[in-house]
């Protein structure tokens, strides 16, 4: 256990320390919640460590963080936004003015206030969490969209290539270190005869006919606080992977992690399928937010986002079977298969109902 009242006194939070301990259920970063007493005013805090071993370059972004909740927080408040402060995660500098500080074995970690009366969901139960969560992410690129200066620092290259994740799964095959290859032909050749999917949205933004925006890159539902009382989607949350990217990318994500009902690694794939009334719920939601921004390709290409994302997690986790599971976390021998089969299962759904899909956008 880190020594919360040292780290926490490292920060202005012009408070005495009160008490602390791990909170919220996250698999990367070590994240505290930390009560302190200002003025007689019990408050609390986030209080977190960033997994190094993930993100290699902690000072980059951080330094990303800090310009996009800055940029946020000053657009809702040119808005006029209600509680603006609850609206975007804010920064607590540490008491030499960076954003964040560095204990003695190299650690660094970041404050942020605590965002009450509003919670995460893991599992998203309704239509209307899907709307706010989705309308969530919308707004997030619409604050960010004009976002000064240069580029985000690329906080995991190549994050969402797909060119780049399907060159790797034929790098794999060619090498089958442990001899898997012949056990998941049948799974290779799916993957394979969807090659030329991976490159649309790549070769887009090569050429400019997409543009690059600031994106989130981590869309999971639960990576929006909704508030406890109207529902509302208030606060994004988990920026770590907050980067130049795509629109697609993450309105692509969120079909992949909304739209199923089934676990990502379920291995009864007759459960997995694209529900469409999740799917109208998502399109509801962002585009309340981002259709003023967006370009014509990008709204048209929402619909093939949730089948280019879904075959790119399926492409991983297929890659990582084949490298002998050294990347994802495994609980079983087959875990990664089972978890290529059910994206695989997701992509076939909504293939089967792109054109639905394709109408609803197109009328919207």
């Amino acid at each position: 256990m880190h020594d919360l009242r040292q780290i926490s006194n490292m920060f202005d939070l012009r408070a005495d320390f009160v008490h602390g301990y791990s909170y919220g259920s996250g698999h990367i970063n070590d994240t505290y919640c930390v009560w302190v007493d200002q003025a007689g005013l019990r408050v609390r805090y986030i209080l977190q460590r960033l997994a190094q071993n993930v993100f290699k370059q902690p000072i980059p972004l951080m330094n990303n963080v800090k310009r996009v909740t800055d940029h946020a927080l000053a657009r809702l408040l040119e808005e006029g936004c209600p509680e603006a402060h609850r609206r975007t995660l804010t920064l607590i500098p540490g008491k030499d003015g960076k954003p964040y500080v560095q204990d003695a074995e190299g650690n660094v970690w970041r404050v942020y206030p605590f965002i009450e009366r509003a919670r995460t969901y893991d599992t998203i139960e309704t239509t209307k969490q899907c709307i706010e969560a989705a309308r969530a992410f919308g707004n997030f690129q619409k604050l960010t969209a004009d976002l000064p200066g240069e580029p985000l620092f690329e906080t995991i290259p190549d994050f969402h290539n797909t060119t780049s994740r399907m060159n790797a799964l034929k790098a794999a095959i060619k090498a089958d270190p442990l001899g898997r290859v012949k056990e998941v032909q049948k799974e290779i050749d799916w993957y394979l005869s969807r090659d030329e999917d991976c490159h649309i949205v790549v070769n887009y933004l090569a050429s400019g006919e997409l543009p690059l925006r600031c994106t989130h890159n981590d869309t999971k539902l639960n990576n929006v606080m909704l508030d406890d009382v109207t529902g509302e989607g208030i606060c994004v949350i988990d920026l770590d992977t907050t980067m130049p990217g795509s629109a697609i990318y993450d309105f692509g994500d969120m079909v992949r992690t909304a739209t199923s009902p089934a676990a990502e690694d379920e291995k009864d794939t007759s459960l997995v399928t694209c529900r469409m009334f999740m799917f109208e719920a998502l399109v509801e939601g962002y585009l309340d937010t981002a259709k003023s921004f967006l370009t014509p390709l990008e709204k048209s290409l929402l619909p093939f986002s949730g089948k280019l994302l879904t075959m790119e997690c399926g492409i991983r986790f297929l890659t990582d079977y084949l490298s002998g599971d050294v990347y994802f976390k495994i609980k079983r021998p087959e875990h990664n298969l089972d978890r290529c089969r059910t994206q695989m299962a997701l992509v076939v759904s909504i293939e089967k109902q792109m054109d639905a899909m394709q109408r609803l956008v197109d009328s919207k």
